[in-house]
């Protein structure tokens, strides 16, 4: 039977239902930028398509320097007033901003499958861990700003498209409930009506966001030199971080650069391969586009005939297609692991990576091919990429050194726990990476080598919620870390002597 598009679901219905519900941050033929308290009908607006199947979506609109710059000059007054907000009622206001989107999270959600890609499941995940999240950072914040002050200026937040919610949202809020403004550019690449809405959703309960869109290079001087600027808080690519690392170098700001990293999976003296097979397949969640993907694997030579075994059944369930598409109005929408990348550029670009990685010595484990996917009859399926493992990727290759942000695994054999360490280290620095080991001891010797952040004995790492550390060694993170106390330590200002716990290039400070 072919596939129809969930009644109710189109992109027409959420932008409708988003118009009816914030008309003064979506107008009939536009999104607005807030500032200075007020939705602004500004920038100039660009076309853009969602990846889900082509079609038209509401573009970011642009500002230009001046204009953004007029944007934090106001976010600079809006702090200045709210910083001397007492901490009840900070947490009141974004508790109550918390309930609004909570009533409204299905449509957050569908935004989000529009704009990024993520399937349902996922993208309600992506929503649910932001307001789950600040809502026990709101329970603990009193204790947490205790004999601590909000920084001098706004916090400047320049994110990825990936985790509009869970993670720019989410900074934003405990931002402001620690007393700051907050500022935020929309991620170019998609979330920026989900941003939108959720932002309309806070600034009614009086929370002082800006939301702006613009190119990076545009808004950078504003958004990271600007001097009037308390901390920068970034999520992206180590390209771009590096540009901002470089930008802040001489201001001395307070800074939280995540970057990426390659996240490896070792596997050394192991047996439980059944185990194995079902961590795995959760590894393709969103198509491996999340800053904690493990792309990687690297393999005891010895042991990879029992690897491959576990491997391709994982793999080979792995289910990806369109996240709106079902086979009556009835049907509940489908549990998908992963549905388009962020765009088709994205897909043509790892493409052309796998055919010259397998050109020049590379070995393809598999293959997987977009026939076994579920789309709409006649669908643009331009953003799709099925699944690909290939084995020992040439050390020419971006897929040896960098992560591929996408459904691409690459498998390096070892025979030595030196070569082990030195394939998961490849990249200089991860944000996570795992060993499957049935030695404990030998498990946690390994993993005290390993330059990442967090390492799991038999078990995936994450970025973590509430309580729950974060941060990253090498070239993957750069100034404060954050997670639980540390986060709010990061955008406040305690004894004139404290040091933050991070990863400042010349020097890094772990947590106790």
């Amino acid at each position: 039977m072919p596939l129809m598009l969930k009644p109710g679901t189109a992109w027409s219905d959420a932008y409708g239902r988003c118009a009816d519900l914030a008309p003064e941050a979506f107008n009939d033929d536009r999104v607005l930028n807030h500032w200075g308290g007020i939705w602004h009908r500004d920038g100039r607006t660009t076309p853009a398509v969602t990846p889900v199947d082509g079609t038209t979506i509401a573009g970011p609109p642009r500002l230009d320097r001046s204009a953004a710059a007029r944007a934090v000059h106001a976010a600079v007054d809006e702090h200045r007033r709210w910083r001397h907000t007492p901490v009840a009622e900070r947490a009141a206001r974004v508790s109550a901003a918390l309930d609004a989107m909570e009533a409204h999270r299905d449509l957050l959600s569908l935004l989000l499958v529009w704009e990024i890609g993520k399937p349902w499941k996922l993208a309600t995940a992506d929503v649910d861990r932001c307001i789950e999240g600040v809502r026990w950072y709101v329970d603990e914040i009193a204790r947490m700003t205790d004999g601590r002050v909000p920084l001098a200026g706004p916090v400047s937040n320049i994110a990825s498209w990936n985790y509009p919610m869970s993670v720019l949202m989410h900074a934003m809020l405990v931002q402001v409930l620690a007393g700051n403004g907050a500022i935020a550019k929309t991620p170019t690449d998609g979330g920026l009506s989900c941003l939108t809405l959720a932002t309309a959703l806070a600034v009614r309960e009086g929370l002082p966001l800006t939301l702006v869109s613009g190119s990076g290079s545009e808004l950078s001087r504003v958004l990271v030199r600007g001097q009037e600027i308390g901390c920068v808080s970034f999520v992206g690519g180590r390209d771009t971080g590096g540009q901002v690392a470089t930008s802040l170098a001489d201001l001395g700001r307070r800074h939280i650069l995540e970057q990426e990293g390659l996240n490896c999976w070792g596997v050394w003296e192991y047996s439980d391969w059944a185990t194995l097979t079902g961590q795995i397949r959760k590894t393709y969640d969103y198509a491996k586009q999340r800053c904690t993907a493990y792309p990687r694997f690297v393999v005891q030579r010895s042991a990879f005939d029992h690897f491959l075994a576990a491997y391709l059944p994982a793999v080979q369930g792995v289910r990806f297609g369109h996240p709106l598409a079902v086979e009556s109005a009835d049907d509940p929408l489908p549990e998908l692991d992963f549905g388009p990348l962020i765009n088709n550029a994205k897909v043509k670009d790892l493409a052309d990576q796998v055919d010259e990685a397998i050109s020049k010595g590379g070995v393809p484990l598999f293959r997987g091919a977009l026939d076994d996917g579920r789309f709409l009859p006649g669908q643009d399926i331009s953003a799709y990429m099925a699944p690909v493992a290939i084995l020992t990727p040439p050390r020419s290759s971006p897929l040896f050194h960098a992560e591929p942000f996408g459904p691409v695994d690459t498998v390096v054999l070892v025979d030595t726990e030196a070569e082990l360490l030195a394939a998961m280290n490849a990249s200089n620095g991860a944000l996570v990476a795992t060993i499957s080991c049935d030695d404990t001891r030998t498990a946690t010797r390994l993993a005290s080598e390993v330059r990442a952040f967090k390492v799991g004995h038999n078990t995936p790492r994450s970025r973590g919620d509430r309580e729950e550390l974060f941060g990253g060694f090498g070239g993957s993170w750069r100034g404060a870390f954050v997670g639980g106390e540390l986060l709010v330590r990061a955008v406040t200002q305690g004894p004139a002597d404290e040091r933050l716990p991070g990863n400042f290039g010349n020097q890094t400070l772990l947590p106790a």
